[in-house]
C-alpha cells in the first residue's frame, strides 16, 4: 500500500458526503462530463451549470452537436470568452463522430487527439468516465497539493508542472480515480480557496504542512506574470430604418467568428474632436456623428478594451464596405456578439433604441 494512502482514505469519505450535486455528476458520461470541463475552463461553476443546461437541452448528443452550424455554437458559448474553445467543441465533436463513431475513446492518447482536448480534460474523461488513473491537475489541485504537501516549485514553472503532475499521480488509488480527482478539485474549490480557507473542515488539516508551518498564504508559489495590452475599440452605432449594421469578426484575434458593430481601432483615446478624421479616413465623408458613449472598459486575460460607442448617421448614398451586414433589430439574437457589444445593445434597446 502507498506510504500516501492516507490523502485518499481521508478525502475520499468526505467527498462522497459533502460533493455539491452539479448535474453532470448524476450520471458521468464521456460527453455531458467533456462539455462540463470545457466550460468550467471559462468560468464558475454557477453561471457554467447554466451553460451546460444550455448545451445539452439544444445538443442533447454529440451527433447534434457536430451538426451545429458555427454560429449557433459561438451563440450559445457568448459571454465566456476564449471563443476558439467553442470552435474546438465543434470539431471535435465532429471528430467524435467521423474518425471514432460516436463514441469516445476510452483511451487518454486519442482523448488527447481531440480538437482543443489537453491533458486536463483527458484525464477528467478518462478517469470519471473509464476508470483509467491518469491525474488531473487544474489550479483548484496545485492549490490543494501545494499547501498539504508543502512544496514552494512555482506551479508556473516547467519543473512545478512536472513535479506536481507526477505527485497527483502517486496519490490516484487505482479502485477510484474519478472520484479521488473530482474530491481533489471539490476540496480545493469549496474548502482550500485562495483567500480564507476553511480549514477547519478539511479532512486532510491534521498533514497539512503550510497550515503547520503557517504557510497557507504563502502557497502555492506563482512567479509568472501576464503581461496586459490595452486596446481602444470605437464602434459605430448607425441609425438606419432597416436596423443596425455588423459585421463578422475574422483573423486571428479575440472574439473571431462574432459579429460585433462596425468598428475603427486608434492608437489611443478619440475624443468628439479627434474621432471624425479618423472615420472620414476609413469610411470618407459625410458623417455626422449624433452622440457618443464611453469610455467602457471590459477587461480580458490578456487584454483590456477600451471601447467607445459613436453614434452616427451615414452620408447619403452610403456603399458600405462589402463585410458589412444589415441586420433587422428582430434578428439581433441570431448572431453570436461578444459580451460587451451585447451589453451595449441591449442598453441601447431598453433607452428605446434611436
Amino acid at each position: 500500500m502507498s506510504t500516501r494512502s492516507w490523502f485518499s482514505r481521508a478525502l475520499l469519505p468526505w467527498y462522497r458526503e459533502h460533493q455539491r450535486p452539479l448535474p453532470w455528476r448524476s450520471d458521468p458520461q464521456p460527453y455531458t462530463i467533456w462539455l462540463s470541463e470545457v466550460i468550467l475552463q471559462q468560468t464558475r461553476v454557477d453561471q457554467g451549470t447554466a451553460y451546460w443546461h444550455r448545451f445539452v437541452e439544444r445538443f442533447p448528443t454529440v451527433e447534434h452537436l457536430a451538426e451545429a452550424s458555427e454560429d449557433e455554437v459561438l451563440r450559445l458559448w457568448q459571454g465566456l470568452g476564449y471563443y476558439s474553445r467553442a470552435r474546438n467543441l465543434r470539431t471535435a465533436a465532429q471528430q467524435v463522430v467521423q474518425a471514432h463513431g460516436g463514441r469516445f475513446p476510452a483511451d487518454h492518447a486519442a482523448l488527447r487527439g481531440l480538437k482543443g482536448v489537453g491533458d486536463y480534460t483527458a484525464s477528467a474523461i478518462a478517469s470519471i468516465c473509464f476508470g483509467i488513473p491518469e491525474p488531473v491537475v487544474d489550479g483548484n489541485v496545485y492549490r490543494v497539493l501545494a499547501r498539504v504537501f508543502g512544496i514552494a516549485t512555482p506551479i508556473d514553472s516547467t519543473a512545478g508542472r512536472k513535479e506536481f503532475r507526477v505527485l497527483a499521480g502517486e496519490l490516484i488509488p487505482p479502485q477510484h480515480p474519478g472520484d479521488h480527482n473530482q474530491a481533489v478539485m471539490e476540496l480545493g474549490a469549496t474548502i482550500c480557496t485562495p483567500r480564507n480557507p476553511r480549514c477547519g473542515e478539511c479532512p486532510l488539516a491534521a498533514r497539512c504542512i503550510a497550515r503547520a508551518e503557517g504557510r497557507i498564504t504563502e502557497l502555492p508559489v506563482k512567479v509568472g506574470k501576464t503581461k496586459v495590452r490595452t486596446r481602444h475599440f470605437n464602434y459605430l452605432l448607425i441609425e438606419t430604418k432597416g436596423g443596425l449594421y455588423l459585421r463578422k469578426r475574422a483573423g486571428k484575434d479575440i472574439w473571431q467568428g462574432l459579429w460585433e458593430l462596425p468598428m475603427i481601432e486608434t492608437e489611443k483615446a478619440m475624443t468628439a474632436r479627434s474621432f471624425p478624421a479618423a472615420l472620414r479616413k476609413m469610411h470618407g465623408t459625410g458623417w455626422t456623428i449624433l452622440g457618443l458613449e464611453g469610455p467602457v472598459k471590459h477587461v480580458l486575460s490578456h487584454q483590456v478594451i477600451q471601447a467607445m460607442f459613436w453614434k452616427a448617421a451615414p452620408p447619403k448614398g452610403l456603399r458600405p464596405p462589402a463585410d458589412w451586414t444589415l441586420v433587422s433589430r428582430a434578428k439581433l439574437d441570431l448572431h453570436g456578439l461578444p459580451r460587451l457589444v451585447e451589453r451595449h445593445l441591449a442598453k441601447w434597446a431598453e433607452a428605446g433604441w434611436p
